[in-house]
């Protein structure tokens, strides 16, 4: 579905590139500009600071003097107006009406979904005309703080564009880091052996009644999902357990001394 942003008689050119960012980072590069106040604000330093990079969706962008040209070829509006009014389109949250257009999940669906969405932003002094809020067939409102709503124009664009972007399907998480490699079933055999040696040093473990110690320490590290990292570092513990472990006493040997030997047997033969 053809998507555009159209901002109207914005005044702050950090804005703009504010808008390009918001707009890249979800996937979106149709940006239209009506009257805005700098004539030049897509080459001015700050939209281009501001941008972070979204140099293509600037260079892409068109500006025109009415919002006549910059709805061309636009079938459904999206206005994006706080305040009320006592006369014009409905007022929805973006999530429920992008389910409506859709028709996701339970909303009652558009009988004919357009081939077409603008997303319309007004001055950040004035917010949207009347007259431009009419001619739009919804009324975005973000849901904010009642007792505080203000939102930056950049700030506002970023959250129609991801809401939009997650009705369409959104874009799959990438991971920062690599997956885990698991430990093998054989290295954790080995490092539980090593933990039942090093737990029988510190007197933790009673070989003679070892009752259920060890397979539940199995079943503990199962789930736990170790990696080999994870397996080394266990079995530097085990080690420096044992190392610390004082050795066990050798058994005590009874010595005799010489008064304590039992004395011979007495002669009981016949004198000669």
């Amino acid at each position: 579905m053809k998507t555009r942003f159209i901002l109207i008689n914005t005044s702050h050119a950090g804005n703009v590139g504010a808008t390009a960012r918001a707009m890249k980072t979800m996937g979106f590069d149709d940006l239209v500009l009506v009257a805005p106040r700098w004539a030049n604000v897509l080459r001015r330093e700050e939209t281009i600071q501001r941008s972070s990079g979204a140099l293509d969706v600037l260079n892409n962008a068109r500006i025109v003097e009415t919002l006549d040209e910059a709805l061309d070829g636009m079938e459904h509006l999206c206005a994006t107006a706080m305040t009320p009014r006592d006369f014009g389109p409905p007022t929805r949250a973006p999530r429920a009406h992008f389910a409506q257009l859709l028709g996701l999940a339970d909303a009652p669906q558009i009988e004919t979904p357009p081939a077409s969405v603008a997303f319309l932003f007004g001055s950040e002094r004035f917010g949207m005309q009347n007259e431009d809020v009419y001619r739009c067939h919804v009324a975005l409102s973000i849901p904010t703080n009642p007792k505080f709503g203000s939102l930056n124009l950049g700030a506002a664009v970023q959250l129609i564009a991801y809401d939009w972007r997650e009705a369409l399907g959104g874009f799959a998480v990438q991971s920062a880091t690599a997956e885990p490699k698991l430990a093998d079933a054989a290295a954790v055999t080995g490092m539980l052996k090593h933990w039942e040696e090093a737990l029988t040093g510190i007197g933790f473990l009673d070989p003679a009644a070892p009752k259920k110690l060890m397979p539940r320490l199995n079943q503990l590290f199962n789930r736990a999902q170790l990696s080999p990292e994870e397996i080394h570092i266990l079995r530097g513990v085990a080690k420096a357990m044992l190392k610390n472990t004082p050795p066990s006493p050798a058994p005590l040997q009874k010595t005799f001394s010489e008064t304590d030997k039992s004395p011979a047997p007495a002669d009981t033969s016949a004198n000669s």
